[in-house]
This record gives structure tokens, sequence and C-alpha cells, in this order.
């Protein structure tokens, strides 16, 4: 036996012990004991799982080496693209490799590894068609994104999808162009019904036996056992979630994600990662295409495309106008206010009442879009609704636990608030849930039809027939043979003033997605926005241009100092931990902190949150020396209950 020493990535829960161990291989262990197996081995008196990195010659630890107690499995579960991608991931988000392994890979099911196994694609396999990927032409560098990879080549696009297209064909196109030309496809999307709409478009265009659904949904003995396809190369395309990002497919061609905005991209364990920002990382370590999507364009997307490094992939205005719905705010025209005077504060102005009878008398569905009951909106004034914003970031102002006023975002304390606006003094928050506006509606429309689609009550389909269907963001379902008529986005007001820093860009999220569920202008499809049309998230979709909404929530970013124009991370925690966490930061001499915010009471102790940020440029140091100090305190054992957070999804 030529390598006897093995390397091992134990998974225990320090910071401080992410780092190889030497153990040493039986000549038992000998055939099975290969890099990217599991392994248990035992580790300070208590036997734990692991991962086999590598074999060596000899080992530097001068003791007597412990032999590895056994080897779990001879499948290859973390081969080394993955092991890659692995490390990349945690030195992007400071955190442990052990964490990031724990969700790339799911547990094992001995019993799928033994399962027959399907014929594996290749040279004695027929490559699935080409295909005609037509409607990728109808995008500005579609069709040449499609050709190059056709031609093995690796192109990098952010696409913003026209209302009405059928997004979860045009991935499956792409697929297909991927497969034909031998490689394999990862395409995540962000929930379970996308999901499904995506593995039905993929299984159409390569066959029912090329695609491998990768979510939790599915049980742990399926997910494996669809894990293991894509991992022993029997598949042309894995469709999921945001851990199927991880997937370990042979050959890797494309990696893709749809609504890249989507809050269920965020994992909500450590280290915290975004999905996006996973696939970027895969696209760079493995040299394959990337496709970011969506109907809006984050300010994270939008910064790859000014950056040079993916090409915008956008419709020209006349597909726009073929496209897309009329689109209104209520009380925009003078000649609305003379006749309806409070039809910007109403819930229901007359402009949207005529919009949804028009397509109900033409036997239409109505979509009806409300926040859904929880949302909590940030402080507005009492008078005029703006937000209330702090003089020194212009973050939201929240109501602190001793009942005043202060920052959201920089802690600082609001004394004597007056609107900017109008300047009254006094502020409110409040919001009313779909179950609510379902009843209204049904006062309002007699005899129609009301369907009610929310929380774990979501529907998928409708038929398309004379019916209003009050649905949340995210929860609208899809109409059969068609689309909407007319859509009313409802207390939109409620969506802008939400205390976080993405409130803008997820109100559009919610409002670009339901207006694409509804009919071409040409076809009498309306929207009626209730909102005041001022608003740079309203003015984009009337115009229905969420390019320059990305540009200039970006502009604004870049002046506050906020991600994605810099690297930031939370720490946040009980105030004595935390104060000793950023004692063992070497940050970056241009790195500063804003802070501390308090944080609600965790069963006595004082919490807060301290936020740190640096230039993009120095974005990869800040995360190594957050990731140093991790390790520090761990090993002091003080690094308990102190969270870190790269580039958190809020920081309200």
């Amino acid at each position: 036996m030529s390598l006897p020493v093995a390397r091992v990535l134990p998974l225990v829960g320090p910071a401080h012990l992410d780092r190889e161990f030497d153990y040493l291989v039986t000549a038992e262990q000998d055939a099975a004991a290969q890099p990217g197996v599991r392994v248990r081995v035992r580790f300070a008196g208590r036997l734990v799982d692991g991962f086999l990195l590598e074999r060596a010659e000899r080992s530097e630890h001068q003791g007597r080496l412990a032999p590895l107690h056994r080897v779990v499995s001879p499948e290859r579960v973390l081969p080394e693209e993955l092991r890659a991608l692995v490390e990349a991931v945690a030195a992007r988000y400071a955190g442990t490799r052990g964490e990031v392994v724990r969700l790339a890979i799911p547990p094992r099911h001995a019993r799928a590894e033994t399962a027959p196994a399907q014929p594996r694609p290749g040279p004695s396999q027929p490559r699935p068609e080409l295909g005609h990927p037509d409607g990728w032409s109808r995008y500005e560098h579609g069709a040449a994104f499609a050709t190059a990879l056709a031609e093995g080549r690796a192109p990098r696009g952010v696409w913003s999808a026209l209302p009405g297209e059928s997004w979860p064909r045009r991935f499956a196109e792409l697929a297909a162009v991927a497969a034909a030309s031998g490689r394999a496809s990862v395409l995540v999307a962000p929930d379970a019904r996308d999901v499904r709409l995506l593995a039905d478009a993929c299984r159409d265009a390569l066959g029912p036996q090329a695609v491998a659904v990768v979510t939790a949904d599915a049980g742990p003995s399926a997910r494996y056992s669809q894990w293991l396809a894509a991992l022993r190369g029997r598949v042309w395309c894995v469709v999921g979630t945001r851990a199927a990002m991880f997937a370990p497919v042979p050959q890797l061609g494309l990696v893709a994600i749809w609504d890249d905005g989507d809050e269920n991209h965020h994992e909500q364990r450590a280290p915290y990662y975004h999905a996006r920002e996973v696939a970027i990382l895969r696209a760079r370590e493995s040299g394959c295409a990337l496709l970011v999507a969506g109907h809006v364009v984050t300010p994270q997307s939008k910064l790859l495309v000014d950056s040079g490094w993916a090409h915008g992939v956008r419709a020209s205005r006349a597909e726009l106008r073929a496209a897309a719905p009329r689109i209104a705010a209520a009380g925009e025209r003078e000649a609305e206010l003379a006749r309806d005077p409070l039809a910007r504060s109403a819930r229901l102005p007359g402009s949207a009442f005529a919009a949804a009878r028009a397509a109900l008398d033409a036997g239409s569905p109505v979509l009806v879009q409300t926040p859904r009951k929880g949302y909590l909106a940030a402080l507005s004034c009492a008078r005029c609704r703006v937000a209330a914003r702090c003089r020194h970031c212009r973050g939201p102002l929240v109501l602190g636990q001793s009942g005043g006023l202060r920052c959201g975002w920089c802690g600082e304390a609001e004394a004597n608030f007056a609107c900017a606006a109008c300047g009254a003094q006094k502020v409110r928050a409040g919001v009313r849930g779909a179950e609510r506006t379902a009843e209204e509606f049904g006062r309002a429309f007699p005899g129609t039809r009301v369907s009610h689609s929310a929380g774990e009550r979501i529907i998928e389909r409708v038929p398309s027939s004379a019916m209003l269907v009050v649905a949340t963001p995210g929860a609208e379902p899809r109409v059969e043979n068609g689309g909407y008529g007319a859509a009313l986005l409802l207390d939109a007001w409620q969506l802008l003033e939400r205390p976080h820093l993405r409130a803008v860009e997820q109100a559009a999220q919610a409002w670009f997605h339901a207006a694409a569920f509804v009919r071409p202008a040409a076809q009498g499809g309306r929207v009626v926005i209730t909102a005041d049309a001022a608003s740079r998230a309203v003015e984009a979709l009337i115009r229905w241009d969420p390019w320059w909404l990305a540009a200039q929530e970006l502009a604004d970013r870049e002046e506050l100092g906020f991600t994605p124009a810099v690297r930031m991370a939370s720490v946040e925690g009980e105030a004595a931990a935390v104060e000793r966490f950023l004692a063992a930061v070497a940050l970056p001499e241009t790195a500063d902190v804003l802070g501390p915010v308090e944080l609600d009471e965790d069963e006595g102790c004082r919490q807060v949150r301290m936020l740190l940020r640096a230039p993009r440029q120095h974005g990869a140091a800040l995360s190594a020396a957050l990731r140093a100090a991790r390790a520090v305190v761990s090993a002091k054992g003080e690094g308990e209950g102190v969270r870190v957070r790269v580039d958190p999804a809020h920081i309200g």
C-alpha cells in the first residue's frame, strides 16, 4: 500500500477544527478508502462522521496515527469539483467546510446506493437532439447565448424575461442544447411549484429518464437517489431548489437560476449562502455557462453586466409592447383625480374596480394581489404615508424597546421626527391580510366566485373563466389556457415601506411577477396598481423596465455604501460575545463598523447587531478576517451564540 495516510475532514462543529486530520488506512480499507468517500473516525474520544479528502504517503504528525474506524460507503460523494466549490463557498461566506458540506450533500441512504442503476448516458447512449431554441431569438444576445452553449463555450448572461414568457421551456431548451454538446445542466428555481414546472419542461425536452429532481420535499430516500443519479452521470439535467446548486454532475455545461431575487434562494442555516452566488462561484470554478434570470433584474445581477462579466439578455421594445399588458397607477391622471379625489389612497379606487369589472364581464379571471398576513410595514407618515427615514443613513425608522423611534440600520435614535414630505410628526403602520381582502371583494362583486391562495392553501391553477383570485406574492395561481384579464395590485405602498434594504426590489419583484400572468394589452389585459406613479418601482412596472430600476437601486446602494456596492457582514448575538468577537477580527484598513443596533432580548440577555463593510475589491479580505476570527473565538470557547452573515438578506 503506497499511500497509507488518509487526510480526513471530521464533521465537528467548532470553527477552529475546520481542518484535515491524518488517519491510518488499514489493508482491508485500502480499496474502498478513496478521496471523496464517507468515513467514521475516532475524534476526541468519540466516533464522528467525516469525509476522506486525499491519500498521502506520509503524515506530518509526529505521534502514532489512529486507524480509520470504517469506510461508510465506497461511493465518492465529495468529488474534486464539489470539494473545490465547498471551499469557495465557505471562504465567500466566512463559514466552515463542514457547514457547507452538510447542506451540499444529502444524508446517506444505503438502499439508494445499492438500487439497480439506469444506463449511463454517454458515447454508448444517444444524446438528446439539439432541438430548436427559437424562443431565445426574441431577446438580444439570446440566440448568441444558445449558439455559444451549443458550441461548447461558456457564455454568461442575465436574462429579463418578457411578461407571459414560458421560462421553464426556455430553460429546458438550453438544457437540451447543453446535452446535445455532451454536457449536463443544473437548473435551480425558488420553490417546489416552480421546480415542478421546470422538471416537466425538461422531461419534455430531454426525456423522462434524463432529469433528476433534487428537493427536500421528495423525502430523504428519493432525494438521495436522485442526487446519486446526478453524481453517477446518469442524467443530463438536475432540477431543484437552492441546495441543488451543489449537485455533482460530471461534465457540467450550464448552471441557471430563476428569480434570483426570491428570498427562498437564501439559505437560513450557517453559512447563510445565496444560491445565485453559489452559481457564480461554480461557473468560475468549473468554467461552465451561467444564466441568472427573472422578470426583474436584481442589483447584484446588474452589477455582473456592468462589470462586463456577463451579457444582458433582454427583449426589444417592440417585443415588449406586443407581450405586456396595459399597466397604470390608480390616480395617475388628473382627470381621474377630479372624479375620484381619494384614488391615490383608496384601497379599491374607481379605475381598479372598472378594470376588474371589464375583465369579469368578458369572462376572464381577475388576479388580486395583496401583501401576505404577517408583513409588517416600516413606520410611515400618518398623514401622507411616505416612509419614515433616518436622517443619518436613510434607513427605516422602527420602534425601539423603550418606545422611541430609532433607525433599523445604524441604530441612531430619532427624538424629533418630522415627515420629509409634509412635515407631520406622527407615524403609522399596518397591513390587511389576504383573507380579509377576499371577504371584501366577495361583497364588492356579489355573485362572483372568489378563490383565495396564500400560506398553506396555495392553488396551483385556475380555469380561464370569470372569477376573482385573491393571492399573496408568490402564491398566484396560473391560468389554464391563457392569462388573467386583469390584475389589481393592492396596498402597494405597504410593500415599498417594509423595513428592509431590499424593500423596493422585493416590491417590484412581486408586482412584475403578478403582471407577467396577465394577457397582453392587445388582448385586453390590464394591471392597476394602487400606488403613486412617482415611485421608481411603480414607474419601472408601468414601463416594464427592470433594467432601469436595477440601475437606480444599484446607484443608491453605492451612494449609501450597502451591498452589493460593498461587501457587508452582520455580527449578531449577546452584546459581550459580539464585542469579544469583533476584538478578534483583523479588519482590512478600508473596512468600517456600523452600530450597535439593539435587537430583541433573548432570555434576559442584551442582543445587538454590528455591521461591517468593506469595498468590493477587499471583500475577500473581509470574509477571510471573519473566518479567522471565528476560529480564534471558537478555540477560546467564546464563539457560542455569535452569528456571522456575509451580505445578509436583511439588515432591517
